[in-house]
């Protein structure tokens, strides 16, 4: 058996693919399946898509994935599935879908992890939303020979147009990478958060809590990002995101917290943020929305956190309780390898292709 997968970023480039299905490449060779893995953005490209302005630079890469998804049609005949995450150009173009699937016969796997057919755009790129067809998700879902969701609320929105849907979670390799657990006997506590600049307005949403925190207890608001946050406290510690440190820079947290807003977009997530946290021995305080109530036991392993005053309650009550953080921590890991882990999804990933 041979496997196409079809990617936006170059290998490794985005967590989205690595938690998603590079981290099974492994398992795959071990079952003797081979595979190739073309993206659609270049390296080259890549360095330069979230940056602000080079529009002909961008247009010119743009259109050169285009021409090779285009040619890629005439090749497709020695790989037995296509694994298509998240589109096959960032344009959604209606051709693609069914060129692969129908024309060539292709047995497409669809995997997507995010509400992809909501509009929504990086502030550098946005110029572009005009020209993107939205309804491109539900194409792959129509066309594909089985579709792999990241939550739910995702299977729910393929079951609509394809029967053939699989419950895929986002997962953590507990063995080769996320393979350390915190220590809680630390002098400072450190309340963190990890994410990109698309979404740190969700923490932006709860800034009032570490203002009210600030005055009774010490603490350090450790926030790993790409981009440096736009507000600053004596309290705020900025950790730049490097893929080399990010297990290192990750326990340094106490605990870590994952906001997020009642939305359909939101509803779509597949609480990446709470699985790296809980991996690493860090309970998790996250918003009652979408997937995060089934990673997140609520005083078992982290807590739910409705509004403002409960994100500062429950915080104070771990940092008040160190015997509380410890318990919390000591569960969190086992939640993840029973669910969440690589081992206790390798075969359902295999069963993708069957």
């Amino acid at each position: 058996m041979k496997i196409l997968f079809l990617t936006p970023y170059p290998h490794a480039a985005a967590p989205s693919q690595r938690f998603r299905f590079e981290q099974y490449y492994e398992a795959l060779e071990k079952n003797g399946i081979e595979y190739d893995n073309i993206p659609f953005w270049s390296e080259n490209a890549w360095r330069i898509l979230y940056t602000k302005g080079n529009i002909t630079g961008k247009v010119l890469r743009l259109l050169n994935g285009l021409l090779k998804r285009l040619f890629l049609f005439f090749s497709l005949g020695k790989y037995d599935y296509v694994f298509i995450h998240r589109e096959i150009d960032p344009l959604g173009i209606a051709l693609f879908p069914w060129l692969y699937a129908k024309a060539a016969g292709k047995k497409i796997i669809f995997d997507y992890d995010d509400a992809i057919w909501i509009p929504n755009a990086s502030e550098s790129n946005r110029a572009f939303m005009k020209f993107k067809n939205w309804n491109n998700t539900r194409n792959l879902c129509r066309y594909a020979y089985k579709v792999s969701a990241g939550n739910e609320y995702l299977c729910d929105y393929a079951r609509n147009v394809n029967s053939n849907v699989v419950y895929n979670p986002t997962t953590i390799d507990t063995v080769g990478l996320h393979n350390r657990l915190k220590n809680q006997d630390t002098e400072t506590f450190v309340i963190g958060w990890t994410g990109t600049h698309s979404t740190i307005k969700y923490l932006e949403d709860i800034l009032p809590v570490f203002e009210k925190l600030a005055s009774q207890i010490p603490f350090e608001l450790a926030v790993i990002c790409d981009k440096k946050p736009n507000f600053n406290y004596p309290f705020l510690r900025f950790i730049p995101w490097n893929k080399a440190s990010e297990i290192d820079d990750l326990l340094n947290f106490n605990i870590g917290l994952m906001p997020l807003t009642e939305d359909k977009w939101s509803n779509g997530k597949c609480g990446f943020k709470a699985l790296q946290y809980m991996s690493l021995g860090i309970p998790a305080l996250v918003s009652p929305v979408g997937v995060n109530t089934q990673i997140v036991e609520h005083g078992m392993n982290g807590f739910i956190c409705k509004n403002n005053v409960e994100w500062e309650t429950y915080i104070l009550q771990i940092y008040q309780d160190r015997n509380l953080l410890k318990s919390l921590s000591e569960k969190t890991r086992q939640k993840i390898e029973n669910d969440y882990s690589v081992l206790s999804n390798t075969q359902n990933f295999i069963g993708l292709f069957a």
